[in-house]
């Protein structure tokens, strides 16, 4: 419903401001027709640059919330669609000065309302928030313009070489027509022709890789930003996708959270921003809330209009610090709180940063190296051309006084000389190597999608391949992260549960009521409010029934309390807890705390997490003593008593068991400070955190996931090492550690604390055998990452938290939790592991390999015919005395589309294979060539070279020609010589399916869709272009037995590449030793 429009205001005086007020807020109110007092651009003006005049000019929290037709504490009602009634600017001032003297904003908007019963399933009706989509839009990005196939094809066109050839043919043409219009030759122009449509051919196949490789990462890109974030709609906490936020929406921040709009802080329990995304500066921001910033500016206000100089420049100072404002893209480092939506999609400063950006991707390490091989090559073809033109020229310059023909036969000659050389240009140039790349990582990051892995960045997925090294988290990457509290115990032996090992039939567990029977009720009230209160998990409704949302530990807690502590609800428990602060965890401190007010004078710390780091902090333990009813007894807590809770927290550890301990402190009313909102005056975490009272341990049980073991098998087959980076206790991690296979008995577990104390000597000798870090925190991890690069390693690591950003940017390659993992988290990581598991890490290094053995494979057949196609038209035009190349222009245009676009796209697109973890990562600055690559390379340019040129000077003897002599015997020469070499190719394109030793060249081919259709393309155009290309192509028709001829001599390359595999290659190391 829409908020009440005041009409009779009161008549307190609203902080006005020294300056002018800023045009945009105050100049005009919306048209008569907006049922709101503010535009998308006036709220725009709060954030560009953060302006506090503005904001109070707006009429601060209340005037926002009134303006806006929305409710601090309650959010937005999911029933809402068309709004009727206006709300003016004056208005909305005018609401906020009847609350200037209220401070009647929510203190317990993290905790849900309890829904009335008519809202228990609101219909959510189609057109829901439509008034507010229309005035304020989506959050959504609109999509920079996505290139047409037509200004593609020009892109692809739009090359230096393929211009020159495209004039020369042009000119070609020009001539040939001039002479059949003349009576000449009827048939010139058809090989300008031929040569204008081969154009048109390999553009179209380029532009068409092009459009094909931009769909598949706008796909990605949208991935990216598929989120949800939680939100208070109609009193009730739920997640909303992050497209369907809108303004006037309470959104929750806790650490690791990315801002997903502009907006203002209602909230504020110790809220620290990193805003560099916006700034550029990596300062923690210190946020207050809007109260509060209104409340200090107005004082100082009223200072300054009192006269009061020194106190009007105090404050003054305290104003440049008050920053209420949630920038979008902001990442949450620290507390918790609630904010107001104010702007969204390209209103908010991250989308008018995203649109300001260009979409284009810098270029991975391997497309650079490639790039750089291909400019080397593309030089060589340079100076082959250009000895190959200068020599026809000085040639066709000597011929020409002898020469009758006509001056356009003669410019015909010219130009054949000019076409041959740039078309040996454009063959030897390797445009298809970064294609090459590109193919193979658009098609290996859409497979690894369906694998659950969502590639951020396209350098990780090369990376992978060669990663020598996984630090992996425990938790729901080699766990289900389905967590139950089975056992644990409430002061030193009261227990309830059993551990999961237990199989003693004579043992009958004691359940959570019938110990928590043994206290008195004020202790069942305390730990309700330690488990329910303390929490951030919350129940989501939704259609079939309610579900728990939040950190899984917390959920097995909650589920704990709802099933053996009868808490049917968890908001209506919560609603009634004044909470004062809040202690977010933090992977530094292993807990969290949460302050409420038990009686007036006295306030109450809750403190939740690793069983020992609390154990440590307490020295009172609460009793089994049900005579007190009102307060729950405690006792001093004894080193014995100390011991056994210690050998309790080892057993349950060594069951692979999470440990959690709950403790409590009573704090009197002075210590802990006096704001209500609490902002300001309370103490910090460690300061309060000694001297509390133990109430319990819990047992948490999350089973290993079954797919694991095999997993890390892998792993260790594929020399990738697998080392355990843990938060748990150093049991815990053991016995996990030990039944998925990482632990071995010649590795090493440690704890953090210890590792710390050791020097950069000793880390050296013990980190190559190191296994299992315990106890560890996000900077420990961040130390293990950059010593084991240090030692020339290739690190992956996996993170979740808001503080593990460091050690995934520092880390090679970076996976991010894409279930259990922080915005943060997502942010610095460069590949999303949408299921956490780790199997989905070993698909990432398959396919990591599989991106750089697609390019080897195309490496292997580019430089191959690179080789053999170049020395073959330079010499055979050379050697001819009418200038002619064994292979025509338009040939080579054929060939050139075979080894650019059809080779790529069959090469790079076969899946990985089994054996592609049974051999050992790459090192990082390894060759592009390996031995084996360059013998089959060499072996194969030899052959080819050798029957062509055979074919070329003894074709006659063979075939029974008079090539020299009789011009259809010389066009049926090289038609032969053409065929064979191009089913050399293709026979040789099934060699480079394999870059080892052996001789299985099918194997896997048949799950390679890609290969098998561009070779069904390439068989079926060299047939057609046989028997009709003619005169286009410069061939003519074969008879059975000269196909016959081409094929048997073209298949001999697979055998050839069978007998060079038998060619040791430490041999050819040896040889190649011995020459240098």
């Amino acid at each position: 419903m829409a908020p009440k429009i005041d009409s009779k205001p009161t008549e307190t005086p609203l902080p006005t401001s020294h300056r002018s007020p800023s045009p945009s807020p105050s100049s005009s109110d919306p048209s008569s027709s907006h049922p709101f007092a503010f535009t998308a651009t006036q709220l725009t003006t709060l954030f560009n640059p953060k302006s506090l005049e503005t904001f109070l000019d707006l009429g601060g929290l209340p005037g926002l919330e009134h303006g806006l037709r929305t409710n601090l504490t309650t959010g937005l009602t999911t029933t809402e669609s068309f709004l009727t009634g206006t709300i003016t600017l004056t208005q909305a001032r005018h609401h906020a000065i009847s609350k200037t003297t209220s401070t009647s904003t929510s203190t317990q908007p993290l905790l849900s309302q309890p829904a009335t019963p008519e809202h228990q399933n609101p219909i959510i009706p189609k057109d829901q928030f439509h008034s507010r989509l229309r005035v304020y839009g989506q959050n959504v990005l609109p999509e920079p313009p996505r290139k047409s196939f037509g200004r593609l094809l020009w892109d692809a066109y739009n090359d230096k070489i393929i211009l020159l050839l495209t004039v020369a043919a042009v000119v070609s043409l020009s001539l040939g027509i001039y002479e059949a219009v003349s009576g000449q030759s009827r048939v010139d122009w058809i090989e300008g022709v031929a040569v204008c449509v081969a154009i048109g051919i390999v553009v179209t196949a380029t532009a068409g890789n092009d459009w094909q490789k931009e769909r598949q990462f706008r796909r990605l890109s949208r991935l990216k930003v598929d989120r949800e974030v939680r939100v208070i709609r109609s009193g009730q906490q739920i997640m909303v996708h992050i497209h369907d936020l809108t303004v006037g929406d309470i959104v929750h921040l806790e650490p690791g959270d990315c801002a997903p709009a502009d907006g203002v802080v209602v909230t504020n329990y110790g809220l620290r921003c990193d805003e560099s995304l916006a700034t550029g500066e990596a300062d923690q921001i210190e946020k207050v809330s809007g109260v509060e910033a209104w409340e200090r500016v107005a004082a100082r206000r009223e200072k300054a209009d009192e006269g009061v100089l020194q106190e009007k420049r105090v404050q003054g100072l305290e104003e440049e610090n008050l920053d209420p404002f949630i920038i979008s893209g902001s990442k949450i480092l620290e507390g918790l709180g609630t904010y107001l939506v104010l702007s969204v999609g390209p209103h908010s400063t991250h989308g008018r940063i995203m649109m300001s950006l260009g979409t284009e991707s810098d270029p991975t390490p391997l497309q650079v190296k490639l790039s750089r091989l291909a400019s080397w090559i593309g030089w060589f073809g340079l100076a082959a051309a250009l000895l190959l033109f200068f020599v026809l020229l000085f040639r066709f310059l000597a011929q020409l006084p002898g020469n009758p023909a006509p001056s356009t036969v003669k410019g015909q000659i010219f130009m054949d000389i000019l076409i041959v050389t740039v078309t040996v240009i454009v063959v030897a140039i390797p445009e298809g190597l970064p294609l090459a790349v590109t193919l193979a990582l658009a098609f290996a990051t859409g497979r690894m999608l369906k694998e659950h892995n969502l590639v951020r960045q396209l350098r990780a997925c090369e990376t992978m391949g060669n990663a020598t090294v996984i630090c992996s988290d425990k938790t729901g990457t080699l766990t289900q992260n389905k967590m139950t509290a089975v056992v644990g115990f409430f002061g030193v032996s009261e227990s309830f549960g059993h551990l999961p090992t237990h199989t003693s039939p004579a043992a009958c567990p004691v359940q959570v009521p019938q110990a928590v029977a043994r206290f008195p009720t004020s202790f069942r009230n305390l730990l309700v409010k330690s488990i329910v209160a303390n929490s951030t998990a919350f129940e989501e409704r939704r259609e079939n029934g309610t579900e728990l949302v939040g950190n899984k530990t917390e959920i097995a807690l909650l589920q704990l309390a709802q099933e053996h502590l009868d808490v049917p609800d968890l908001a209506a428990e919560r609603c009634g807890v004044d909470v004062l602060q809040v202690y977010p965890f933090d992977s530094a401190r292993k807990a969290m705390a949460l302050v409420y007010r038990v009686r007036p004078d006295t306030y109450r710390v809750l403190v939740k997490g690793a069983a020992e780091v609390v154990l440590r902090a307490c020295r009172t333990v609460v009793l089994a003593d049900g005579c007190l009813e009102d307060d729950v007894p405690v006792g001093q807590l004894p080193d014995s008593d100390v011991d056994v809770i210690e050998r309790s927290i080892n057993t349950y550890a060594s069951a692979a068991l999470r440990t959690i301990g709950l403790a409590y402190r009573d704090l009197p009313a002075g210590v802990a400070g006096a704001s209500k909102g609490g902002e300001k005056g309370l103490p910090r975490f460690e300061e309060i955190f000694t001297d509390m009272t133990w109430i319990g341990l819990f047992g948490i049980h999350d089973p290993l996931r079954p797919e694991v073991t095999e997993a890390i098998r892998q792993c260790h087959s594929a020399g990738v090492k697998v080392k355990m980076v843990t938060g748990d206790n150093i049991n815990t991690a053991l016995s996990i550690a030990a039944a998925c296979g990482i632990k071995t008995d010649d590795g090493i577990a440690i704890e953090a604390p210890e590792l710390r104390k050791l020097s950069d000597e000793e880390l050296d000798a013990i980190l190559p055998r190191l296994q299992v870090l315990a106890r560890s925190s996000p900077s420990d991890k961040q130390l293990l990452v950059q010593h084991l690069k240090k030692l020339g390693e290739i690190v992956a690591v996996t993170g979740d938290g808001t503080n593990d950003g460091p050690a995934l940017k520092s880390a090679d390659v970076g996976f991010s939790m894409g279930l259990s993992g922080t915005e943060v988290a997502r942010e610095a990581s460069s590949i999303i592991l949408l299921d956490d598991n780790f199997r989905s890490i070993v698909t990432a290094i398959a396919w990591g390999r599989c991106v750089n053995d697609a390019v080897a494979k195309f490496l292997q057949f580019q430089i191959t015919v690179n080789i053999t196609a170049v020395c073959l038209t330079v010499v055979t035009a050379i050697y001819n005395s009418s200038n002619e190349s064994v292979f025509k222009a338009v040939q080579l245009l054929w060939l050139n589309l075979i080894m650019d676009t059809f080779a790529a796209l069959a090469l790079a697109t076969d899946p990985p294979t089994p054996e592609i973890l049974s051999r050992p990562p790459t090192p990082r600055h390894a060759p592009l060539f390996t031995t084996t690559m360059w013998k089959l390379m060499l072996g194969q340019s030899i052959y080819k070279l050798a029957l062509c040129f055979t074919l070329y000077f003894a074709g006659d003897q063979i075939f029974g020609l008079d090539a020299h002599s009789n011009n259809d015997d010389r066009v049926l020469l090289d038609t032969i010589i053409f065929n064979t070499f191009v089913w050399m190719q293709i026979f040789n394109e099934f060699n480079c399916r394999r870059l080892d030793n052996r001789l299985n060249i099918f194997q896997g081919i048949l799950k390679n869709a890609w290969f098998m259709v561009i070779n069904v393309l390439m068989v079926g155009g060299q047939i057609l272009i046989i028997f009709v290309g003619g005169e286009a192509f410069g061939v003519t028709r074969l008879s059975g037995a000269q196909w016959g001829y081409c094929l048997g001599f073209a298949v001999v390359c697979i055998p050839w590449a069978a007998v060079l595999k038998f060619v040791p290659d430490r041999d050819l190391l040896m040889l190649y030793v011995m020459c240098y």
